[in-house]
This record gives C-alpha cells, structure tokens and sequence, in this order.
C-alpha cells in the first residue's frame, strides 16, 4: 500500500496557506544540521510508510536537523517536541520545504 499524504483532505489547508513559490522543495536527507523545514509530502510504501506516518512526519508538521551520526547515518530530527532519529534511506522518501532564513 502506498501512502501518499498529499491526499484530498489537505487542499483546505493549502488554500489557506499558500507556500511561496521561491522556498526550496527537498528531500529531508538533503537538510543539513541547523536547518529547518516543514514537511509537505511522504512517498512510503506499506509499513515503513506506516511507521514514519505513526512516528510524525506528516504535512504540515514542522522539522529540524538536529545531528548526524559521524558516518552520516542514521541523522536525529526534532519534530513535535521530541528527537527522533531515522536512517537516510527512510529520510529521502519526506519531501521538505525549507524555511526561509533557515
């Protein structure tokens, strides 16, 4: 089953905030520590889309890099008041819109 949160239930909330064409859209793997983002789609297949979608990463939810691990993976994200820590391979299936300035 693939999940793909950029669903029917979401255009209200993209009407109301309209994203600014010239901000970034990335991979959370490709945000360096220090950066910060918000979430705006999450392309998973079966449980591991499941697992990230149960953990938070879910539109709308704000991000930030916290660290790497010293080989690069796995990185610690800060989401909805906790750390969590995920491998890059789970991390480039999150699409990201960076903050400006951040």
């Amino acid at each position: 089953m693939k999940m793909n949160f950029i669903s029917p239930s979401l255009p209200a909330m993209a009407a109301a905030a309209p994203e600014p064409a010239s901000t970034p859209l990335l991979r959370l793997s490709e945000l360096a520590p220090g950066r910060r983002g918000v979430i705006v789609a999450l392309d998973a297949e079966g449980p591991i889309g499941a697992r990230l979608g149960d953990l938070g990463f879910v539109p709308g939810t704000e991000i930030a890099v916290i660290r790497r691990a010293p080989l690069g993976d796995p990185t610690v994200y800060a989401l909805r008041g906790c750390e969590l820590a995920i491998r890059r391979s789970e991390a480039e299936r999150i699409r990201v819109r960076v903050e400006p300035g951040a």
